[in-house]
C-alpha cells in the first residue's frame, strides 16, 4: 500500500489539474490577443483547404453530377501523367515568374534611382510612377488590350507604323501572348519594386555618399560601389514578394488572352480556374489546386532558404 502511495505521489489528483479555462487565463496577454485572429484564420483558410482535398479525391463534374464517386488519387495521376496542358502550364508559370520578377526588379531599380535624386516635380513623378500599382488589374488589362495592344487602332501599333518602315502592325496578343502578358505584369509590379528599393536607397547614409563624391567618384561608380551592394537584401525581398504575388495573377491572363492561343499563356493558377469554373470539373480542379499549393510551398521554402544563405554570406 505504501509503495502504491509513493508511486502516485507526484501525480496530481484529477480535481487538482488546472482546467482549460485556467490554463488559458495563465497564458501571456499577447497570445490571448492574437487567439481570435488565429481561430479566424484557421476557419477561413484551413477548413476550405481540407474541403478542397476531399473534393480532389472524387470524380465530380457538374455537367454529369450522377457520376460523382470517390476515386482516390486518380485525379492527381491523370494531371501528372496524362494531361499535357498541366506540363505546359507549369513551364509557362516558371517562365512568367522569372521574367516578370526580373524585369520588374530592373525597371523598379531604374524608377527608384530616378526619384531618389532631387529635381523639380519629383513628388509628381513619384506619384505617377506608383499609379499603375493602384489601378484595378481588370481595368488595367482591358486598357492594355483595347487601347495599346489592339492591332488596328492601338497606340503601340500606331507608333510602329509611324516610326518603322513597312507598316509594321503585329497582332501582339495573337502572335506574342506570353510576352504581352509579361509586359502588363512588369508594368503593374515595377512600382511595387520601386517602393522597396527606394526605401533601401534612402537608408544609405548621406555622409557616405558625400565622402565618395569628395574622392572624385562618378555617378555610375557611386551606384556600382555604394548603392547596388547596399540594395542586395532589398532586391532579395522584392524577388521573394514578387514571386509570391505574381504567381497568383489571373486577371491579366483572363482579360488579355484567356490562356491562349491554345495554352501558350496558361499558368497553373489560371488552369485551376479553367478546370473548375469553365470545365465544371470540380474533382480535377480541386486536385490541381492542391498540387499548385504544394508546389508553391516547396518553391517558396527553397527560395527562403536560398535568400537566408545569401544574406548570411553577405
Amino acid at each position: 500500500m505504501a509503495v502504491a502511495e509513493r508511486s502516485f505521489a507526484g501525480v496530481p489528483r484529477p480535481e487538482e489539474r488546472p482546467s482549460f479555462m485556467r490554463r488559458l487565463a495563465n497564458q501571456p496577454v499577447g497570445r490571448l490577443l492574437i487567439l481570435p485572429a488565429l481561430v479566424y484564420a484557421i476557419l477561413v483558410t484551413q477548413l476550405p483547404f481540407l474541403l478542397t482535398i476531399w473534393y480532389s479525391l472524387q470524380r465530380w463534374n457538374l455537367n454529369r453530377p450522377e457520376r460523382r464517386a470517390f476515386v482516390g488519387l486518380d485525379n492527381y495521376w491523370f494531371l501528372l501523367t496524362r494531361d499535357p496542358t498541366f506540363r505546359e502550364a507549369a513551364v509557362n508559370t516558371a517562365v512568367f515568374i522569372v521574367a516578370a520578377v526580373f524585369l520588374s526588379l530592373l525597371l523598379g531599380l531604374l524608377y527608384a534611382e530616378l526619384v531618389n535624386h532631387k529635381f523639380p516635380g519629383r513628388g509628381i513623378v513619384r506619384t505617377l510612377l506608383i499609379t499603375p500599382f493602384l489601378i484595378m488589374p481588370a481595368a488595367a488589362s482591358l486598357t492594355w488590350k483595347y487601347q495599346l495592344f489592339n492591332p488596328n487602332f492601338g497606340v503601340i501599333n500606331w507608333f510602329t507604323r509611324s516610326v518603322l518602315p513597312g507598316e509594321v502592325s503585329p497582332n501582339w496578343l495573337g502572335n506574342f501572348p506570353a510576352g504581352s502578358v509579361i509586359t502588363v505584369l512588369v508594368w503593374r509590379w515595377a512600382p511595387f519594386m520601386m517602393l522597396i528599393l527606394l526605401a533601401g536607397m534612402q537608408s544609405i547614409s548621406e555622409e557616405v555618399r558625400e565622402a565618395v563624391r569628395v574622392d572624385g567618384a562618378t555617378a555610375w561608380q557611386e551606384f556600382r560601389d555604394i548603392t547596388f551592394p547596399h540594395l542586395s537584401r532589398f532586391l532579395q525581398l522584392g524577388g521573394l514578394l514578387g514571386t509570391v504575388f505574381i504567381v497568383q495573377e489571373i486577371d491579366p491572363i483572363y482579360m488579355l488572352t484567356k490562356g491562349g492561343p491554345a495554352s501558350q499563356s496558361t499558368t497553373l493558377p489560371y488552369l485551376v480556374y479553367e478546370k473548375a469554373r469553365e470545365s465544371f470539373d470540380v474533382g480535377r480542379g480541386a486536385a490541381l489546386g492542391v498540387i499548385v499549393v504544394l508546389i508553391s510551398i516547396v518553391s517558396i521554402t527553397l527560395l527562403l532558404r536560398l535568400l537566408d544563405r545569401l544574406i548570411k554570406e553577405a
